[in-house]
């Protein structure tokens, strides 16, 4: 193990014992080099003669690049050519880091970690991976998710994801959560939350989250050790007064030294700018304090540098100029308005005679998405197929579930969409 990594470890020793066994190996031998390319790269860093950064600069000091590029972006050269810092670029980080609070003002009071940029949620649960999970380790998660967390977490790090029954009853599924984490044996838990769920646009309601705050410090006080990622890619876009608003971070960041609570969001849904891949991974745990934080960003810098390097600069400069601007905030609640526009009418239009007789809508009230079962016994699969040959309409099957994403779909059609479907669960069944 380099030594920068036992320093670090033995830096998180000294503030939380905990964590320690709660990273994976990889977690535990990763660091932030600062003693090498980096650090010799910093001292050089506005001396008279600087050979040191593997950047081709102009005669002036500016960064080279192409001139085509100066008419596309309008904005200082050195905040789009150079490397960004694999820990993302300062500004946007602590800029982000006051978002979070403005969101979620349970977080005023909570001492968390300073945003760490990844490469969109995808990067950033994939860091996360990295961070704690070993091969072997238990994810628990809904069994309505996004298949890309098998490819993340399974394939790419060989752990075992364990599913709870999302739904019962109409709302969450307490005792199938709870059932599911008490029949793990290991010492150490990962469980994934994903509010507003994709697929199922579900996100919990403010009734139901006490009960699952009050079930993970039930087994932290048993003595396991809980990493709870939280996957907040479409936080904000919630539609109902009953909903719950903040993120559960909110609740978890604090909770006890034993849970750790590792945000993952970003810029991609939340502001509608799917391709600049930006995100960012945050820490929040018992008595958390800035030596704790400030080991476990180097530590995810670390994993980051030896992944992909560094975070895009220009998304990164574009991200931060736009929240500067003036009419940030009321151009998002215009776009929030036509997706919560989508959402009611949908919502009205399923339950419309006759569609209840073939569409069982699943509990939705958030997100990009509502998923419905099939009545009557018809295949989903044989649906969405006809659906495009006949109806010139696309839809995602999960097994024997249909996700709509209402997001993707104008208002004026969001009738048309669902009598389509109606119409060809009519055809297949074969009345």
């Amino acid at each position: 193990m380099d030594a920068q990594a036992k320093t670090l470890n033995e830096q998180l020793q000294k503030q939380n014992a905990h964590i320690l066994a709660m990273l994976s190996e990889k977690g535990r031998n990763i660091f932030f080099p600062k003693l090498g390319i980096l650090s010799q790269s910093a001292q050089a860093k506005g001396k008279n003669i600087n050979a040191s950064i593997g950047e081709a600069v102009e005669d002036d000091g500016t960064s080279m690049h192409l001139p085509a590029f100066d008419a596309l972006v309008n904005l200082p050269v050195n905040s789009i050519f150079p490397y960004a810092p694999s820990y993302g670029k300062k500004e946007l980080r602590d800029l982000w880091k006051k978002f979070l609070v403005s969101k979620n003002p349970s977080l005023k009071e909570v001492l968390f970690s300073t945003p760490i940029a990844t490469c969109g949620v995808t990067h950033g649960i994939s860091m996360a991976g990295y961070m704690f999970a070993d091969p072997g380790d238990a994810v628990v998660l809904s069994d309505l998710y996004w298949e890309n967390y098998g490819l993340l977490l399974e394939n790419g790090y060989g752990a075992n994801i364990r599913t709870f029954e999302l739904f019962h009853q109409g709302g969450f599924n307490m005792e199938s959560f709870s059932r599911t984490l008490s029949s793990i044996q290991q010492d150490k838990i990962i469980v994934l939350l994903n509010f507003p769920n994709n697929p199922a646009g579900y996100t919990l309601l403010a009734s139901e989250v006490d009960p699952v705050v009050d079930e993970l410090h039930r087994l932290a006080n048993a003595g396991k050790k809980i990493v709870v990622l939280i996957d907040d890619a479409y936080f904000g876009l919630v539609y109902e007064d009953n909903v719950f608003k903040e993120s559960i971070f909110t609740r978890l960041a604090g909770l006890h030294e034993n849970i750790l609570a590792v945000k993952l969001d970003g810029a991609t849904k939340e502001d509608y700018v799917w391709g600049f891949r930006v995100g960012f991974i945050t820490y929040g745990i018992k008595n958390g304090s800035p030596e704790l934080y400030e080991a476990l960003e180097n530590k995810t810098a670390g994993a980051i540098r030896g992944n992909i390097s560094n975070i895009s600069h220009l998304t990164q400069s574009l991200l931060q100029a736009v929240y500067s601007d003036q009419g940030y905030e009321t151009a998002k609640q215009k776009k929030y308005a036509i997706l919560k526009n989508r959402y009611s009418l949908l919502k009205e239009t399923i339950l419309k005679t006759p569609y209840p007789e073939y569409l069982e809508p699943l509990p939705f009230n958030s997100g990009y998405f509502m998923c419905l079962k099939l009545r009557r016994g018809l295949n989903a699969e044989k649906v969405r197929l006809h659906l495009l040959d006949k109806y010139s309409t696309g839809v995602i099957v999960f097994g024997d579930v249909i996700r709509l994403a209402f997001s993707a779909v104008p208002l004026a059609k969001i009738p048309e969409m669902v009598d389509n479907l109606y119409h060809a669960c009519v055809d297949l069944d074969g009345k």
